[in-house]
């Protein structure tokens, strides 16, 4: 018996779940309310003590004892395993020598980046030289509660004050500083600080790990956004700012919302949007779907209104949908083809739903929510089906009255429109036949000519990735 199943047969599901959701008898079954979407009309949360197995008809949240805990948690199978191996008393395989050492590199980073944050909280809110970022949270209005529910900070204007700071009053080497991420070496030899002059904005992972800092400059020193460099712990691609603050009310609320920065963030948490989150100056990655996917399968993209906010927004669609693919073995097409729900979302077939939140050209969100959180309120509640935000903004730099701009607009859209069902398909074919003057008959002919097409391409993606993959290597 593999650890795996021994964990499984020493533990009970309905005991483990019980501790997290109210259950109730019901034949040989066990019914509560689910966890993981608003619900509390009628149970349909069922875990099945035979089979040591849970479903929810809601939401078709499904799985045994350790999917549900690594969702509840937000963890990863690895440390879902380590939690529930500790509960059932089992004993894992221990770590070779190699990956303890690095265990303890990694905790050293962690202690140092722990400090920093102090360090930089303390500078920000009574170290006489703060001032300026003082002066920076009252101009945004950020309430005191959010200063330390963030732990922001303030970096000095010097070149090695907290350089100092961690080697002299704390024992770290420079070399680990910097490994860290918080000092660089000079070409000429030492170190000094690479933040100096910002407000620090600490960076956690889901569970709650200060892994790197966000920098604001506070005056017109480039770039205006300075990130911790990639290092043991850091990867901008693989973490979301506020996601560890934003965990719980994601789950409860069955949805998370995407910004653009930090300052949206923290305004929509201080007014009562709790289930917000940002990526790092990038549109949204496959790791950072991966870890919306832990606590929510609805995600609304709000992100800027003018050109560059859209383009980052298509690239986060792009994003959202390529993380839908299919993976090593699986044929195209099985399940992970998009479609459209009775009020016309995009849902693709591994349970990943996708609005677009239209903001008001030139207005950020951190302006609408402090202008009028009603607003903001109803904006994500009016947020549009993917398709809708593609017509827009497939559209909004053609003239549709020339010819040669509808042939691009129709180039651009048949893709999206091949992706849906037949029945969408001829929706969106009635919306194209009022945008570019050509009969529906036609364009759904057009449609599904481009749907073939796309299919034969992927099927020979499949094939390449299959052929690559049994390929013998050189020599």
């Amino acid at each position: 018996m593999g650890v795996i199943d021994e964990i499984k047969t020493r533990l009970d599901i309905v005991e483990v779940i019980g501790e997290h959701v109210a259950l109730r008898k019901a034949g040989r079954a066990y019914l509560g309310f689910c966890p993981f979407h608003s619900n509390t009309r009628t149970p349909a949360f069922t875990v099945y003590p035979d089979t040591q197995s849970f479903y929810c008809f809601g939401c078709h949240a499904a799985g045994s004892v350790f999917d549900f805990v690594m969702r509840m948690q937000g963890l990863a199978f690895r440390e879902a395993l380590q939690e529930l191996a500790r509960r059932a008393g089992v004993v894992l395989q221990e770590r070779g020598t190699e990956e303890q050492a690095q265990d303890q590199h990694r905790t050293r980073l962690l202690e140092i980046n722990q400090a920093a944050a102090r360090y930089f909280h303390y500078l920000l809110l009574q170290h006489q030289r703060g001032q300026p970022g003082r002066d920076y949270v009252e101009r945004r209005d950020i309430a005191t509660p959010m200063v330390e529910l963030f732990q922001l900070g303030y970096s000095l204007e010097t070149w090695d004050n907290l350089l100092r700071y961690l080697t002299e009053r704390k024992g770290f080497a420079p070399e680990e500083i910097a490994e860290a991420g918080l000092a660089v070496r000079r070409e000429q030899g030492g170190w000094y600080d690479r933040f100096r002059g910002r407000l620090m904005f600490p960076i956690h992972t889901l569970k709650g790990e200060l892994v790197g800092f966000g920098g604001r400059a506070l005056d017109q020193t480039l770039p205006k956004y300075l990130n911790t460099p990639q290092t043991l712990l850091f990867e901008k691609s693989q973490v979301l700012y506020g996601l560890h603050q934003a965990r719980d009310a994601i789950r409860g609320a069955d949805a998370a919302v995407v910004v653009e920065g930090y300052i949206d963030v923290i305004t929509a948490h201080q007014h009562g949007f709790p289930n917000v989150v940002a990526p790092l100056g990038t549109a949204l990655t496959a790791g950072h779907v991966a870890l919306l996917k832990r606590l929510s399968r609805h995600v609304s993209l709000a992100l800027d209104a003018d050109a560059a906010g859209q383009r980052a927004t298509l690239r986060g669609i792009q994003t959202l949908q390529s993380a839908q693919e299919p993976g090593e073995g699986e044929e195209p097409g099985d399940d992970v083809r998009p479609v459209v729900t009775a009020q016309g979302l995009v849902r693709w077939e591994r349970d990943m739903t996708l609005r677009i939140i239209k903001l008001p050209a030139g207005r950020d969100p951190d302006e609408v929510i402090r202008a009028d959180p009603q607003h903001w309120r109803d904006l994500v509640a009016a947020a549009v089906p993917v398709v809708d935000f593609y017509l827009d903004a497939y559209t909004a730099d053609l003239d549709l009255s020339d010819a040669h701009h509808r042939r691009t607009a129709l180039e651009r859209l048949l893709p999206v429109v091949a992706q849906l069902d037949a029945v969408q398909r001829r929706i969106y074919v009635e919306q194209l036949e009022r945008m570019v003057g050509v009969r529906a008959e036609l364009l759904l002919g057009m449609v599904h000519e481009t749907h073939q097409r796309m299919e034969q391409e992927s099927r020979q993606r499949a094939r390449e990735r299959s052929g690559s993959a049994r390929s013998p290597s050189p020599g």
